[in-house]
């Protein structure tokens, strides 16, 4: 069985309903203004003919013009400038990421003393200075503010911040003053800590949360969702179908999220009657808004082994959008995968490689975990060089595959090459103990100290060496009946501990043949 990543890989696209810290971000974001999908159309001022503010601005798209000129000339033409155009703008440059020029309109609007400015505005403006500067530069723009404009809402923005940054002990004693200044008249700051808490895992919080909001306001359903999702993270069945009732009696909505963690959890609680019957509800909610729950749909059915279901909302999805993104192909190849539909995927993914325009490693990815995962190493090869054909850059999981498909295969020279490309392509390697095990494990069964040393000098180059990895060397060495050179020294170079097995190793080696010089010392 290949390691965790692999898996993860074959299962790429999860249940939307079970990823509690998504859930928790979009909606927070949506109750603020602060949206990050992807918008349809542009303003209203970009409809139609003619040449609008609007369109200028959107027509900059490079980050290095400046949005402040194209204002500025605007005006000089004889045009009037409107706040509430502006709004607008900032609006959709922000579902756009266009953080820097909404940052910028921001920042022209704040130096025109006939644009009268409100703490919704300096809420947004926060937001797009944490987005772009970081958060110390947030933290003194909000300190900076007049003291009138140190809203609720703009205390809300900051309070954001620190959730987006996991700045706990700052985002508590906020909610704290908050109270104390009478600014927790709404579900929103609340469901801030709830994304907090949920997002760190730290769920038994949740319940203390949910007391403190009824005490001050009313649930809205952007907190229902997210306690469900709390409660779909500790399988609490029965605690969600109360909560669930709860809506109910609220008088509030189900929307299609609220269906897809009730649906996820039925499905975790193998009650598939009452998760094909949340299935539908989900699905009546789902619509060309909602683009994100057609995927959902998908995965869901797919854990009910409804493969005809699947095909239904696929077919759907393509006929409702124009072109489908690589999330939505790799959900779709990763559900028949699932549903062992393996040509079908095949088919799928060649339909991807003829279009998609980014040659994004992660969707071929899933196809090489195939091959991998079912000892096809030589499809797996010549999978991996049509990728380089078709020009897609591996990425550090295509090359982690591989190592672990050569680890199976025991061929020591190419796991070698895989392991040290897959460590070094990523500015920071989050060390992988199972991946240096087996990889040390199968170095050090083959005996050849030249291929230990090399493992040692690849894991040296992006700084994870230890004291098993120096126990693999000298085990290795001592197989090969030779004596390492100067090893307690590059122990004592690399700050690495030697150990009473390492004294051992030490010793036993000591009185072996020299072995050759590594290269590098």
């Amino acid at each position: 069985m290949l390691p965790r990543f692999i898996r993860a890989s074959v299962a790429a696209v999860r249940q939307f309903s079970t990823k509690t810290a998504a859930l928790a971000e979009e909606p927070l974001l949506a109750a603020e203004g602060i949206t990050t999908t992807t918008p349809k159309t542009m303003s209203v001022a970009t409809k139609g003919g003619g040449d609008t503010l609007g369109r200028r601005l959107f027509a900059l798209v490079y980050t290095k013009r400046s949005a402040v000129i194209a204002i500025r000339k605007w005006k000089e033409e004889g045009h009037v400038v409107r706040k509430y155009e502006l709004n607008r703008i900032v609006r959709e440059l922000r579902k756009m990421k266009r953080y820097k020029h909404a940052l910028e309109i921001c920042e022209w609007m704040r130096a025109q003393q006939d644009i009268n400015l409100v703490p919704g505005d300096y809420a947004v403006h926060l937001d797009l200075i944490a987005k772009i500067r970081g958060l110390n530069s947030a933290e003194k723009f909000f300190l900076d503010l007049p003291e009138k404009m140190r809203d609720s809402a703009t205390c809300s923005a900051l309070l954001h911040t620190y959730v987006q940054y996991k700045e706990s002990d700052k985002a508590e004693a906020l909610m704290k003053k908050m109270s104390e200044c009478d600014f927790l008249r709404s579900p929103l700051p609340y469901n801030h800590m709830l994304s907090l808490y949920i997002s760190k895992g730290q769920l038994e919080k949740v319940p203390e949360i949910i007391r403190e909001l009824k005490k001050t306001t009313s649930l809205d359903i952007v907190t229902y969702n997210m306690w469900l999702a709390a409660c779909a993270s500790q399988n609490f069945m029965e605690t969600a179908e109360k909560v669930f009732l709860e809506i109910s009696k609220a008088k509030i909505e189900p929307d299609w999220l609220t269906y897809s963690t009730m649906t996820s959890i039925y499905i975790k609680n193998s009650l598939h009657e009452k998760a094909e019957s949340t299935l539908k509800e989900m699905e009546k909610r789902t619509s060309r808004k909602v683009r994100v729950a057609y995927a959902s749909l998908i995965s869901l059915h797919t854990n009910l082994e409804n493969k005809n279901e699947v095909r239904r909302i696929w077919k759907k999805m393509k006929s409702t959008y124009r072109k489908m993104n690589d999330v939505e192909y790799t959900c779709m190849i990763t559900s028949l995968l699932k549903l062992k539909e393996f040509e079908e995927a095949e088919k799928l993914y060649n339909e991807w490689e003829s279009i998609s325009p980014t040659k994004d490693s992660r969707v071929p990815n899933l196809l090489l975990a195939y091959y991998i995962n079912n000892n096809h190493m030589d499809i797996a090869e010549a999978f991996y060089n049509r990728m380089v054909k078709k020009e897609i850059v591996p990425g550090y999981t295509t090359w982690e595959l591989l190592t672990w498909g050569y680890l199976k295969q025991k061929e020591v020279q190419k796991v070698l090459e895989c392991f040290e490309k897959a460590i070094t392509i990523v500015r920071k390697w989050d060390r992988d103990e199972k991946l240096v095990k087996e990889v040390s494990k199968t170095v050090e069964e083959f005996g050849d100290v030249e291929d230990a040393e090399k493992l040692l000098a690849t894991l040296r180059r992006v700084g994870h060496v230890d004291t098993e990895i120096y126990k693999s060397l000298l085990r290795t060495y001592a197989k090969a009946a030779k004596m390492p050179l100067i090893v307690a020294e590059r122990m004592k170079k690399d700050n690495v501990e030697i150990d009473q097995e390492t004294e051992e190793l030490l010793q036993l080696t000591s009185k072996m043949c020299v072995g050759d010089i590594p290269s590098g010392l």
